[in-house]
């Protein structure tokens, strides 16, 4: 009597074990015994390809390298001082608690004194006025306060003893002439104007190496505010402060333009 030919032999070369019931790989399509039917046990061609292309397509990613955060970014954020990788929310210096950080104060005493006497030449071409006009003046204030109060757009998580209040002046050619916002005194100027460009649908590409960027201005100097300072602590300023309920401008800057010409059309 003829042997019966069933069953297939398995296609490990150790192995050749003939199986009445075979296993067929549905990733190589080979013939395998019980034993060697995962695609681990028969070393199976197509897992390394699949490895090969998940490596490929697989995107890198860059953590943020200040403590405690664990936030990734798809493209490298990296700070021109201290060249580290932060995400978005940490890329200002102030943020970061960058180790290259200036101390603003002897950095800045040239300008402060431009400032200063920028202030002192524009003082001396008013008149002074009487007890009723300064008192006008204080109402005056209160009341541009309260309507800024009323109508502003801001972060609502922020609280409201931390709130700053700005009529901000757009840069010329947008849509808008002015828009009243809120920020919260803690923020640095970076990020205020952060904050005020998505507010305004206005570009911003103050985290790229461009010919201008965006920058928030003071509207007696001119002087464009440094990204790194707080807003609280030019509230604190003896000379030429912000305030709040006051007005200041953001515009397109050069990083050789430290203060912004021709401010009277902003209020035209």
């Amino acid at each position: 009597m003829a042997e019966l030919d069933v069953g297939r032999h398995c296609q490990v070369e150790h192995c050749r074990q003939r199986d009445f019931l075979p296993f067929v790989c549905d990733a190589c399509s080979g013939i395998f015994c019980l034993e060697h039917r995962s695609r681990e046990s028969h070393s199976c061609p197509e897992v390394t390809v699949i490895n090969e292309r998940l490596k490929s397509d697989a995107h890198p990613s860059y953590p943020c390298s200040f403590k405690g955060c664990a936030e990734r970014q798809l493209v490298p954020v990296v700070c021109p001082y201290c060249e580290k990788h932060f995400c978005l929310r940490h890329r200002h210096q102030s943020d970061h608690e960058c180790e290259k950080l200036e101390v603003p104060e002897p950095r800045m005493a040239a300008t402060q004194k431009l400032v200063k006497d920028i202030i002192d030449s524009k003082a001396g071409q008013t008149t002074r006025k009487g007890r009723k006009g300064a008192k006008n003046s204080e109402t005056a204030a209160k009341v541009a306060l309260m309507k800024l109060k009323m109508h502003a757009d801001g972060d609502r998580s922020v609280p409201q003893t931390e709130r700053i209040y700005f009529q901000v002046f757009l840069p010329k050619g947008s849509k808008e002439k002015s828009k009243p916002m809120f920020f919260c005194h803690r923020w640095s100027v970076g990020k205020a104007i952060d904050f005020a460009a998505a507010l305004a649908s206005l570009k911003n590409d103050n985290n790229k190496f461009t010919a201008k960027k965006l920058r928030l201005c003071h509207v007696t100097s001119g002087q464009a505010l440094p990204l790194d300072h707080t807003l609280e602590s030019w509230m604190a300023k003896e000379a030429c402060p912000l305030h709040s309920g006051g007005n200041v401008i953001l515009e397109y800057l050069s990083d050789d333009e430290q203060f912004l010409k021709d401010i009277d059309s902003y209020f035209e």
